[in-house]
């Protein structure tokens, strides 16, 4: 989904397998008991899907037919359920149409498109029944969510079967879904079934789709479309049946289907999502990383010959990313992941990703590497993005900038110092808004942007500062390890960072995530051997100081801060605590100073860092 300092940068996925039966994931990550793990009281909702599709490629509507058994994991009795219907944001007068007209700094790929929407070209999900075990219930569509009355509470450890017909209709493409893309794709469909909302210890999260992430129950997915034997697929799961569909997924000899249309089904383990996408003249090409997933390509023919040569470039690159964030956060589980021409950017979607194709070989190593790596941060941990966006995001663009940095080999101390300078520059604009704030709710498009992508990566790089980044490095892992397949929060993943290093931290996910409060400390005086520090700032951090003495020797010290309860590791010269509350410190040294620097590194993001040396 994205990752540019001032703009917003989002993504779709989708996927496809060779596998002529249904082909489980390869890591299963369960609940463990280990010295770090917190999710002994923990529990989630479970849904499966079964779909049949029929898409008319000519008028671009389709109709469906969905059953889902889901299953109340919860200790709450349900009276109620509510339902996605992404697509009816998509008719001029919703909520994402009038939000984009009201806004201050409307999404330029939104605008004013959406009110200009022709009858034929709206996006609709129509529901024309519903049953809950059988018996029809009373529903109302309000916007983008189905409301629906139960006609029997579902009892907490009790499961229950919803039949559903619907209708549905491709939008032209302006955000994520639709048809017809800016570079000729024909169908992303994202967000396009009734979806089941998510019910957790929070409540239910029907929330609207005005422009922002999404949250969904982890399940099974078992879905056959129909579609032109002409169009490609590329979609979330594994397909079953390739040596009836051929398009480049045929193991054997393909078998001819009879009629104008293929029936293509896909199975999709322990998945919270199901993309595909569609186009009459998608190359499809394959790349195995080894011990891991079958990469798949779709990108379209018409594509420039140079163009294409780039997309080729890019696949062994895909192959080395997929294995640096195996590496260094924890192991792909599924046995493919797809990289598909189409939406409007780049968004991230259940073993897959939507990106447009048009752009240059670093923009398209760029892009895959952010989406890729979403795999981990929100697929598998799989944080509620309207709330935590920059979990997500951030989380993302840290490693994403990392993985770049190794792979090609640039030999930057911190990929992140872009994200530091968009942070800073929002924490003085006066338009900042805490990352509490819901997705939807920022004042500013710009402000949201550069919370969720920039002060989200800055959040972990600075936590490195913080705790080590050995330890780091070792939270990373170990919160993959003990959150993946669930749906873990801020403090999930700090509780995790205090384990593994030994400190405390809630000050440190309190002042940088729930406020906007800011660091800023200053060397005030330096006098022979007595150095004056202050703390301008609200935020409290821990200090890395370099002097320089007379003599031309360097000294580094360390500063704890009181309430961390601890150190991180270094080797630099460990003096007394700094207590927050306490504005000044001072310190003597053992010989006469000529320079004091706070925060080398760089890690620290002060926000003025005028007065950090004298």
């Amino acid at each position: 989904m994205k990752r540019f300092l001032f703009s917003l940068f989002c993504i779709s996925l989708f996927v496809s397998c060779n596998s002529t039966k249904e082909t489980p994931v390869l890591n299963t990550l369960k609940p463990h008991t280990s010295p770090y793990n917190s999710t002994s009281n923990y529990w989630q909702q479970h849904v499966n899907y079964k779909m049949e599709i029929d898409m008319d490629v000519n008028t671009y509507q389709y109709k469906g037919k969905q059953t889902l058994v889901y299953t109340n994991n919860s200790p709450d009795v349900l009276n109620n359920v509510f339902y996605h219907l992404y697509f009816n944001a998509f008719q001029p007068g919703s909520e994402m149409d009038v939000r984009s007209l009201t806004i201050a700094d409307p999404d330029p790929r939104v605008g004013d498109r959406i009110s200009k929407l022709q009858p034929n070209e709206i996006g609709y999900i129509k529901v024309n029944s519903l049953k809950q075990n059988g018996t029809s219930i009373n529903y109302e569509t309000v916007g983008t969510v189905l409301e629906v009355d139960l006609a029997t509470p579902i009892k907490p450890g009790d499961s229950v079967t919803f039949t559903m017909d619907f209708d549905g209709q491709v939008p032209l493409q302006i955000r994520r879904s639709g048809r017809n893309n800016k570079e000729g794709v024909a169908l992303s469909m994202t967000q396009w079934y009734p979806k089941l909302a998510e019910y957790d210890f929070e409540g239910w999260h029907a929330d609207p789709y005005i422009g922002r992430e999404f949250h969904g129950v982890w399940g099974d997915f078992d879905v056959k479309l129909t579609i032109d034997k002409n169009y490609t697929v590329g979609g979330t799961g594994y397909l079953q049946n390739p040596n009836e569909i051929g398009h480049g997924y045929e193991t054997t000899e393909v078998k001819p289907v009879k009629g104008d249309k293929l029936t293509w089904h896909f199975k999709a383990p322990n998945v919270h999502d199901f993309t595909w996408a569609a186009d009459s003249d998608y190359i499809h090409d394959t790349a195995q990383v080894p011990n891991g997933p079958l990469l798949h390509f779709f990108y379209k023919n018409t594509l420039s010959n140079e163009t294409k040569d780039l997309w080729k470039k890019m696949q062994p690159k895909a192959v080395e990313l997929m294995q640096y964030f195996s590496e260094h956060i924890g192991t792909y589980p599924y046995k493919q992941y797809s990289i598909i021409q189409g939406g409007d950017g780049g968004m991230e979607y259940a073993m897959c990703t939507l990106i447009t194709g048009n752009r240059s070989y670093g923009s398209l190593v760029g892009v895959t590497a952010h989406e890729m790596a979403h795999t981990w941060f929100q697929f598998l941990l799989a944080t509620n993005e309207a709330k935590h966006e920059w979990m997500d995001e951030g989380f993302t663009s840290y490693i994403s900038g990392w993985a770049m940095n190794d792979i090609f080999e640039r030999n930057n101390p911190n990929p992140s110092a872009n994200a530091y300078r968009g942070y800073i520059y929002l924490a003085n604009s006066g338009k900042e808004q805490p990352l509490t704030t819901h997705a939807d709710r920022y004042m500013y498009n710009e402000a949201y942007g550069i919370s969720a992508y920039s002060k989200g990566q800055v959040f972990m790089a600075q936590l490195g500062y913080v705790i080590g980044k050995d330890n780091l490095k070792k939270t990373i892992k170990q919160y993959f390890k003990d959150w993946a397949f669930k749906h873990p929060t801020p403090n999930d993943f700090i509780r995790v960072a205090e384990k593994v290093s030994g400190l405390e931290l809630d000050w440190y996910l309190t002042d940088f995530a729930q406020t906007t409060n800011t660091i800023d400390y200053a060397v005030t005086s330096v006098d022979e051997k007595t150095i004056t520090l202050e703390r301008k700032g609200l935020m409290p951090m821990p200090i890395d100081l370099k002097v320089i003495y007379n003599d031309g020797t360097t000294e580094n010290f360390y500063i704890p801060l009181q309430m961390m309860r601890g150190e991180k590791p270094t080797s630099a010269t460990k003096i007394k605590d700094w207590a927050w509350a306490y504005p000044t410190y001072s310190f003597e040294t053992k010989k006469s100073v000529k320079n004091v620097q706070i925060d080398p590194s760089g890690l620290m993001a002060d926000v003025n860092q005028t007065n950090n040396k004298i």
